[in-house]
């Protein structure tokens, strides 16, 4: 067995919290332990029909502690394997192959299952009720007391050495699932290619190579797992004999009174009980130690609060945008320069071609005819990805998706969500329901969760809404704007003074106001 590494405080959110959760249980199972001992020993020593009850309340309240212990976890786990695969996504997708993140997200993820909903509420347990039991025994009996405490460390001792072993078979094997599952998606990625130079038996050979080499390192790792399992049950089993042997012969001799004696064997097996389990389910938590140290070792994302990239000069050239089921331009031979920082406010009539004109600077419409410059390079030309990674785009209706708040504002981006909530004047508390302006306030705290975004996209933040709402919203916007290129569609007149630059379409032509 292995301590619990500090660095899980730090990384993932509620572990402290977890921790004591799970000790504060094993204390009340530790106590469930005892009272069940003492009332079955005394149940079989003078029976009672009160005696009966009780020992019943001490079997369904230990049952119930073991239930709400495994719930916990279970919940907990979820939310781990929930941040881990965020972690995975901010930090890999642009360094990784696919197939390796796939598999890191996938299988890898689920493998921290058996470290935190298995592994960790046993070994709380194995370090709080083996020394309750032992406090018991040694106040019932001292030699069976003393036998307890001596032997009692054997099992972690055995055990750490078993999975001194297992570790590194652990390792090699989760590598080689990793390599495995890269392997294959590059292979169904390329499958046409090598199809036409007659590749593709080969690599279904090279896979089915690395399939078996998989298979025969988990069939190995299994191996010592059973064989680890078999130790520390014989070292238990022997460990509670060394007890059981000498009490049942000083009960033959009068040294011990019966119920003295049956309170040590009910005892007995259960200072080793929890150690055994840690130990078991030590080999269900090895794949999950070496994911979290594979997710440690992935580059760190960009911290939120470095500085944001600096976005050039935007042109429009020409640019023409015609929908097919229209019979005119949504734009027509637009040319407009948007310089670097500066808030540009369009302003025009419904129709006018404002929204298309977001669309393309999204990436979501190509021009019929024209090009737009990012930098001098053509935004055709542009990892789309990448670029909308620059942009912060607050929409005329933003979608709502079932979930919480937080979850709405989030959508799996890693950031403060309180903070940019409190910015976009999101007040939790409070949010009994989905208004129109509380709706435009999640947009806007989305933005505010992407603070490298260089270029600012709003679209009507504030149309259908109330002047006291309006104004609300335009301060919002007026504090995400800083420091950015901005394009804002205005439907109403307030929305103007954000501008240092206003310019008019009409029927998908621009003409400059000033």
């Amino acid at each position: 067995m292995r301590p619990i590494d500090p660095r899980l405080r730090e990384e993932l959110p509620g572990f402290q919290k977890y921790l004591v959760t799970l000790g504060v249980l094993g204390a009340l199972t530790a106590v469930a332990i005892l009272v069940q001992a003492e009332l079955l020993a005394g149940l079989l020593t003078e029976p009672a029909t009160g005696t009966a009850a009780l020992l019943g309340g001490a079997i369904l309240g230990r049952a119930a502690l073991t239930w709400v212990a495994s719930a916990i976890a279970d919940r907990y786990t979820t939310k781990v394997k929930a941040t881990l695969r965020k972690r995975v996504l901010a930090r890999s997708l642009q360094t990784r192959d696919a197939g390796s993140t796939a598999t890191l997200v996938t299988r890898g993820i689920d493998g921290v299952h058996g470290y935190f909903a298995e592994y960790l509420p046993k070994l709380v347990g194995s370090v709080v009720i083996p020394l309750a039991v032992l406090a018991r025994l040694l106040t019932a009996d001292l030699v069976a007391g003393l036998t307890v405490a001596v032997t009692l460390p054997l099992i972690p001792v055995f055990a750490a050495l078993v999975g001194a072993h297992t570790r590194a078979r652990t390792e090699r094997q989760w590598r080689l699932l990793s390599t495995l599952g890269g392997h294959f998606l590059d292979v169904v990625t390329g499958l046409p290619t090598l199809k036409v130079f007659g590749r593709a038996q080969a690599q279904a050979e090279t896979v089915r190579k690395m399939a078996d080499a998989h298979a025969s390192a988990t069939m190995r790792t299994l191996r010592v797992a059973f064989l680890s399992a078999l130790v520390l049950e014989l070292v238990a089993t022997l460990s509670v004999a060394l007890v059981a042997v000498p009490v049942g012969l000083r009960l033959l001799d009068g040294g011990l009174d019966a119920q003295t004696a049956l309170v040590i064997l009910l005892l007995a097996p259960e200072a080793y009980l929890p150690l055994r389990a840690a130990g078991a389910k030590f080999h269900a938590s090895a794949e999950g130690l070496a994911v979290l140290e594979e997710v440690r070792t992935l580059p760190q994302a960009q911290p939120e609060g470095s500085a944001r990239p600096k976005l050039g000069e935007i042109r429009f050239e020409g640019v023409t945008v015609r929908y097919p089921e229209r019979d005119h331009n949504a734009l027509s031979n637009v040319d407009l320069t948007i310089r670097a920082g500066e808030r540009l406010v369009l302003v025009g009539p419904s129709g006018s071609g404002k929204s298309t004109l977001l669309a393309v600077l999204l990436g979501f419409v190509r021009p019929t005819a024209g090009r737009v410059l990012v930098d001098g390079v053509d935004l055709r030309e542009l990892d789309l990805t990448a670029w909308r990674a620059q942009l912060a785009w607050v929409p005329q209706r933003p979608t709502m998706f079932p979930g919480s708040l937080a979850d709405n504002i989030s959508l799996g981006a890693e950031g403060d969500v309180e903070a940019a909530a409190e910015a976009a004047g999101i007040d939790f508390s409070r949010a009994t329901g989905i208004s129109s302006g509380q709706r435009q306030r999640v947009g806007l705290a989305r933005a505010f969760l992407r603070p490298r975004a260089g270029l600012l996209l709003l679209d009507e933040p504030t149309a259908h809404l109330d002047t006291t709402t309006e104004a609300a919203i335009l301060r919002t916007a007026a504090k995400l704007a800083e420091g950015r290129t901005a394009v804002l569609v205005a439907h109403r007149p307030a929305m103007t003074a954000l501008a240092t630059r206003v310019v008019e379409l009409r029927h998908g032509k621009l003409q400059e106001n000033a």
